[in-house]
């Protein structure tokens, strides 16, 4: 099924709303913890008969509270209060290109309703600049403004841009008003900037955005139309190893990155790549500082995504980490962060959707002063998910991110070549590893030409 909102429309919650946090013995009880309800849109077909959608998604944002802000409280004006009567203007990367663009704008997290007051999208040029003649006012429902209710989102109107593949387009925002928490994403590895008092949203120059900030506000979204070149999209579905932690900023060098700039490269039809990965996230519990689980976003990071076809999905780690540092309740296990991913692949298959697991990388010699990851116990059940993932056959297929960043000498632990530094993230390099390790052909199967 190919799933895609109606252009002006604000979500009624259905499927976009967090849920509120339930226990895993309570997620077993059910069968899906997160309602499998979205908006069909009506696909077309290309001249071999291929459907494609009508919209997909080509840069995407998993969203966040802002009530905490825990990552960047002093990069980021996301906390209640902190941002009013200014323009945020947000650098996202393309995937695909195409002729319209629209954009998909979040108070999910919002306490009251958010006043957009004006918006626009342009292709960017160098820090809060645009491209002369790119810049394009977006309208929801006809209006230059919109209100978005707490809890809900809006998409705006299609315009007409020439959006290419792989660039930069800024996204802005003016917010007359507003005193509680913005919806926003912590950790963009991206500048992105905060104008000074007023609405600049159709303003070209920088002049007016003094302020560099580290992460995305209100934007969670950017579509294009699908076409017969590009079919749906692959969702990536994961923690900070998706969300591209401790890759270089600005230099767009997370694995999803990677994957799309090599399915632009393909001849024939094609997929877009989105990133629903978020820092510290884990998959079976909510975190204050570091969003809802993976399960209770699953229908509004995954299966409501514009045109998605493809799951590419790798969490865990944290659900075992935070448990050695007494963050997680109830305690992960193997067993627990198996039964979740059988949760996350029958909502997946059951809205016609493939899905692939990368499997967990190494974290055992983590400093112990500073984390719990190094606990043995933790690595003891890090191998036993893997063991799963590759040998279960619950998945359409499997990346063994793991085996490709390890130390070839222990594979506990990173290959020194592809660590940040930390032992947990990978470096660009790693990053880039992990985007080249994964089968294109395994991802376009029937999309193939």
């Amino acid at each position: 099924m190919l799933h895609a909102r109606m252009p002006g429309y604000v979500g009624a919650g259905l499927g976009r709303r967090p849920l509120l946090r339930a226990t895993l013995a309570a997620a077993a009880a059910a069968a899906l913890i997160v309602p499998l309800v979205a908006f069909a849109a009506s696909g077309q077909k290309t001249q071999q008969g291929h459907d494609f959608p009508a919209w997909v998604g080509t840069w995407a944002s998993s969203p966040m509270s802002g009530a905490e802000n825990a990552f960047n409280p002093t990069t980021c004006p996301a906390g209640p209060g902190q941002f009013t009567n200014q323009t945020v203007r947000n650098i996202v990367y393309t995937s695909v290109g195409g002729n319209q663009v629209r954009v998909r704008l979040s108070n999910t997290f919002g306490t009251a309703p958010l006043t957009i007051g004006d918006a626009s999208v342009a292709v960017a040029e160098t820090g809060a600049e645009t491209v002369p003649g790119t810049l394009r006012q977006l309208r929801f429902n006809g209006q230059t403004s919109v209100t978005i209710p707490a809890g809900d989102e809006v998409v705006s109107d299609p315009v007409r841009l020439s959006v290419q593949p792989l660039e930069d387009l800024a996204v802005s925002a003016y917010v007359p008003s507003m005193s509680g928490p913005a919806t926003y994403h912590a950790t963009a590895m991206q500048d992105s900037f905060v104008s000074s008092t007023g609405d600049f949203a159709t303003t070209d120059s920088a002049a007016s955005y003094p302020t560099t900030i580290t992460c995305w506000m209100f934007a969670d979204g950017v579509e294009v139309p699908g076409s017969p070149r590009v079919t749906g999209s692959v969702v990536a579905f994961g923690d900070s190893i998706t969300d591209g932690f401790q890759s270089d900023p600005n230099a767009n060098d997370r694995w999803p990155n990677v994957l799309a700039r090599r399915l632009d490269a393909v001849h024939g039809s094609t997929l877009s790549v989105v990133d629903e990965g978020i820092s510290g996230n884990q998959l079976l519990t909510d975190s204050a500082f570091a969003g809802v689980s993976g399960l209770h976003r699953l229908t509004r990071d995954v299966i409501d995504q514009p045109g998605a076809k493809v799951v590419i999905m790798l969490i865990g780690i944290n659900d075992i980490g935070f448990t050695d540092l007494g963050l997680d309740n109830p305690p992960a296990t193997a067993a627990t962060i198996e039964a979740g991913y059988e949760q996350v692949i029958a909502a997946v298959h059951a809205h016609g959707m493939r899905i692939y697991a990368g499997t967990l990388t190494p974290f055992l010699t983590l400093p112990v002063a500073t984390t719990g990851y190094q606990d043995a116990q933790g690595e003891v059940v890090r191998e036993e998910v893997n063991h799963w993932i590759l040998t279960s056959g619950a998945f359409d297929g499997v990346i063994n991110f793991a085996a490709e960043l390890a130390d070839p000498s222990d594979p506990q632990t990173y290959n020194p070549v592809y660590d940040s530094g930390d032992h947990l993230h990978p470096n660009d390099v790693g990053y880039n590893v992990m985007g080249d390790s994964i089968s294109l052909s395994m991802l376009l199967g029937q999309n193939q030409n």
